[in-house]
């Protein structure tokens, strides 16, 4: 079973060419949509253990998503090969998160995001 994994964890996990799915919740301490969405990310990471599915707190984790400039918490990043897929909010409705996750791992095509976005995804992919 995959665990929501703490951001710091994860460019040991991926390897060079490694196409594995890599959703991440940017996300803050204060927010209550926030630790909603944490059990909501927990139940996708057990029931997806083919996808590295982790949480960042854009305050605790400051030093590793820099600057990203969030309009909304929670928001999704989803990357694969270092290459952003979706950056965008979400709420903490289960259905609807399993199905954007299971669409983008599908057929995920790079998208057009912030510098911020397009570094952590060159971070995770080392």
């Amino acid at each position: 079973m995959s665990a929501l994994l703490p951001l710091d964890t994860l460019p040991g996990r991926l390897g060079q060419a490694d196409g594995t799915l890599v959703v991440i919740a940017l996300c803050a301490e204060w927010c209550g949509t926030c630790r909603e969405f944490r059990p909501v990310m927990e139940h996708i990471a057990a029931a997806h253990p083919e996808i590295l599915t982790a949480w960042a707190d854009i305050e605790d984790d400051a030093g590793i998503v820099g600057d990203i400039d969030l309009d909304s918490f929670p928001t999704l990043a989803i990357f694969r090969h270092g290459e952003a897929l979706h950056f965008g909010p979400s709420l903490p409705l289960e259905a609807v998160l399993a199905r954007l996750v299971e669409s983008i791992a599908l057929d995920g095509r790079p998208q057009r995001v912030p510098a911020e976005v397009a570094a952590l995804g060159r971070w995770l992919a080392g």
